[in-house]
């Protein structure tokens, strides 16, 4: 990915806000019935007057007016900050979403430690897609472009034969929270070959996620590729014949063990 990456890249646009009149147990109710929010940014229209969270709550009536309660404070993002230096604001200070203002003070997103965390691996895969792509074109004499698209599982051919069940619990915990790294496929004349994420796609189809962000590597002449034919001589034809593997544990989690 050229350049450096910035916050509006990867922030929330659509963020849940409260207003300085609303009573602390108005507020405390949403936190409760809310996915995940443990606090919230306290705005009059789009001004951004503080931030409340769940702790602030905590010792407040339940009458009191969130104005009276909230932290003024504030430590805010802008939207063309380094997603680095926006880690580096979380981290040091220890708050866990940030803010996000544009020159006029007004709030047009929020930023926090799980979209840092996603910023660092979604930039990481480019470098994963690179190599394949020079690797593909070395080795049998063509040509590849990359584009990013959303693929449907079910139309994946997979290249591997197995995963790991503790593996895809790992996996399964970073879709639930966003962390997952984009798909790699492979578009050979229509023929879509994932080439990486076998453990992702088998704990998104666990979850009922019928499609996913991929890498696509386009063969723009296209060529029977050799991964293309391993995955038909084990009879790989979809996710559906990947197999998982509960009596033995991922190759990494065993050599760990046995380097303890």
């Amino acid at each position: 990915m050229p350049g450096k990456a910035t916050v509006q890249e990867y922030m929330t646009r659509d963020v849940a806000t409260v207003s300085p009149t609303d009573t602390v147990a108005a507020v405390a109710r949403r936190i409760v019935e809310s996915d995940g929010h443990n606090g919230f940014p306290v705005c009059e229209a789009r001004k951004v007057e503080g931030f409340i969270t769940a702790s602030d709550l905590l010792l407040a009536d339940d009458d009191a007016l969130i104005f009276t309660v909230m932290t003024e404070d504030l430590i805010v993002a802008h939207p063309d900050m380094d997603i680095n230096d926006a880690a580096r604001v979380i981290l040091r200070s220890g708050i866990r979403k940030l803010p996000v203002v544009d020159d006029a003070g007004n709030l047009v997103g929020i930023i926090s430690n799980t979209d840092v965390i996603r910023s660092q691996i979604e930039r990481a895969t480019p470098e994963k897609v690179g190599k394949l792509m020079r690797t593909l074109e070395q080795i049998h004499g063509i040509k590849v472009h990359e584009e990013r698209n959303v693929v449907p599982l079910d139309g994946l051919i997979p290249t591997q034969a197995r995963v790991y069940a503790d593996e895809l619990e790992g996996r399964q915990y970073e879709l639930e929270r966003g962390l997952a790294e984009p798909l790699v496929v492979i578009d050979n004349a229509g023929t879509n070959l994932l080439a990486d994420g076998h453990h992702r796609v088998m704990a998104a189809d666990r979850l009922g996620i019928e499609e996913m962000d991929a890498y696509v590597i386009v063969v723009d002449d296209p060529v029977e590729l050799g991964m293309e034919r391993t995955a038909r001589k084990e009879g790989l034809e979809s996710i559906r014949d990947i197999e998982v593997v509960d009596y033995a544990r991922h190759p990494l989690v065993e050599t760990t063990r046995r380097l303890q």
